[in-house]
């Protein structure tokens, strides 16, 4: 590709309305211009990248055996009904209507059409299993699209759904794409991790999710220091700290006047915060299905866990307590929260770490006091309901039994779903097994965020400069660059056959012929990203060298032919 002959538009100012790396370069580079709030027209030079991540994925899906179609991305409401999610799936669902009044939504995802294009195409055991992908534009309400392409409303994603006639064979296609997505992510050059993960609105019995590690990552995950084990903090195990300790001071009240929070109770007696207890008043369900106030519990220096919460009996619809509900169960106004002698009988649910605890301190049920000196089995009940309801901490045993924990911020740029029945049961997709009888197959669901990966790529490698490809992801891999072509024709020819020579050698060249001055043109080349730069000018060639330089390196060097194409083969 001639440069003079290519749309580019840079820009030297960073505009004022992006707020993370991707977006702020991705602006400038012209890859993307803006259409509406999360809408964007990507330019020849964003397409470039966004074609050379789907040509991957596409590669990759198609070794590992799923069969490629495409969905319409407009999806009439009685197949959403069907399963219930018209309702469920909220505002994120773009709702419209045709001529007719008949209802539709903009897809956000396919499970309700995929279903019922198995449901119509699959009738034997013998068609199964089958992976069927697409990768295609998807839309999703969000309610503050923010973050460039990080977090539009329209993006391109390519999802996968797996039919099989048993669990067994759902397992195995499961691992296929686990271990395709590892492929396709070391291809694209980046650093990632895949985590245990939340099956959240999707379903399923199986969850993993694959994040670009990067310091602007919305998603914190825990991974072992010395182990493959990775989760999601939102479902990390916070392992038992082991068995409680013997009392050792008596329990008393202390005057806290104003101390509300458990680092001011702390800092006022003087103690470590891991020697305090938050109270959490909770107002969640009993057996029967009535209301019941509970206290949730744990370490001062702990943070609650709401996913986790949430799965404790009870307590899948939690709320919070209003004052009036906190003041009949426990007779204070918050602040002064415990679970020693209460006004009426609540339900106690106590993290792990808090049931390890001796000689500790909560709110006294007292405006202004807090009980120091507190135990388990004394001063109070040996909780019948321990669980791990907290996120879990640097420096935490991994849940694997090998080394401690880490955080890290991640971008989530890949998911992979054991969804089991549910769409097919709600759907009524059934095929004949071996002996004639009609069942029910099992699903799976597996998601790249295409459009999401060009900025994860883009918030994992830059520099002051612009953007640092990977060669994999690059719109071209080799900038050939000429210096005041017109003052000699022996520097375009030779420009000319270098870049020929390139592209016949199996690399994706560029020939910047704009007749820019050097700082300019240079300055374009970083900030787009192109991984390799080669500059022909007469100097180099009376002395029979090119000048190249590496993205990333901080110097230029002086390369004859054959040294530099060897160079270029080891990129």
């Amino acid at each position: 590709m001639r440069l003079s002959q290519f749309h580019l538009r840079t820009e030297k100012e960073t505009p004022a309305d992006a707020e993370v790396v991707s977006h702020q370069l991705m602006l400038r580079a012209g890859m993307l211009r803006k259409l509406a709030a999360g809408l964007y027209t990507w330019s020849p030079l964003g397409l470039r990248v966004l074609r050379k991540v789907e040509t991957v994925v596409r590669e990759e899906m198609n070794r590992a055996g799923a069969v490629e179609l495409l969905m319409p991305t407009i999806q009439p409401r009685e197949l959403w009904e069907e399963t219930g999610r018209w309702q469920k799936f909220g505002g994120q669902l773009l709702k419209i209507k045709d001529r007719k009044e008949a209802e539709y939504c903009y897809g956000p995802t396919a499970e309700e059409v995929v279903t019922d294009f198995a449901r119509q195409e699959i009738s034997s055991y013998k068609q199964l299993p089958v992976n069927f992908y697409n990768i295609q534009w998807k839309f999703r309400d969000e309610i503050r699209p923010r973050f460039g392409v990080m977090r539009a409303r329209e993006f391109l994603m390519k999802d996968a759904y797996s039919f099989h006639i048993d669990d067994a064979s759902l397992d195995a296609e499961y691992r296929n794409m686990y271990d395709t997505y590892a492929r396709i992510f070391t291809r694209l050059g980046l650093k990632f991790r895949a985590v245990f993960a939340d099956t959240g609105a999707i379903g399923g019995s199986a969850s993993h999710e694959f994040h670009v590690i990067a310091d602007s990552g919305e998603d914190a995950i825990a991974y072992s220091d010395t182990s493959e084990y990775a989760a999601n903090v939102e479902l990390a195990e916070a392992v038992s700290p082991g068995e409680r300790a013997d009392a050792t001071e008596t329990m008393r009240k202390v005057d806290t006047p104003t101390q509300k929070t458990c680092e001011d109770v702390a800092a006022l007696l003087g103690i470590a915060l891991t020697r305090t207890v938050k109270s959490v008043a909770l107002m969640g369900t009993d057996a029967e299905g009535q209301p019941q106030f509970v206290l949730a519990l744990v370490r001062g220096d702990h943070m609650v866990n709401e996913i986790k919460l949430s799965k404790v009996p009870g307590l899948a619809d939690y709320r919070m307590a209003t004052e009036a509900e906190i003041l009949e169960h426990l007779g204070s106004e918050p602040g002064f929260l415990g679970p020693v002698k209460p006004a009426k009988a609540i339900r106690i649910v106590a993290d792990r770490s808090v049931a390890a605890m001796h000689d500790f301190v909560v709110g006294a049920n007292e405006a202004g006091f807090h009980l120091a000196g507190v135990n388990w089995g004394r001063d109070l009940p040996v909780p019948d309901e321990i669980a791990d309801i907290r996120n879990v901490v640097a420096g935490d045993p991994s849940p694997c039994g090998n080394g401690t924990l880490g955080i890290a911020r991640g971008i989530e740029v890949g998911h992979v779903f054991a969804l089991g029945r549910k769409y097919s049961e709600a759907m009524k997709c059934t095929v004949l097994d071996a002996n004639g009888k009609a069942v029910t197959p099992a699903m799976g669901c597996y998601g790249i965020g295409v459009s999401r990966i060009v900025a994860a790529a883009i918030e994992q490698n830059h520099d002051d400069n612009g953007i640092v490809w990977p060669d994999a992801m690059a719109p071209w891999q080799v900038a050939v660059c000429l210096i005041n072509p017109k003052n000699d024709a022996n520097v375009a020819a030779a420009a000319q056959a270098l870049y020929d020579d390139l592209n016949a050698a199996g690399l994706d060249a560029l020939l910047d012929d704009r007749g820019l001055r050097p700082g300019a043109m240079f300055a374009d080349i970083e900030l787009i990203g192109i991984p390799h730069r080669v500059v022909v000018s007469e100097r180099g060639l009376a002395a029979g060298t090119f000048e190249y330089r590496a993205r990333v390196a901080s110097e230029a060097e002086q390369l004859d032919r054959a040294a530099l194409f060897e160079r270029l083969s080891r990129r």
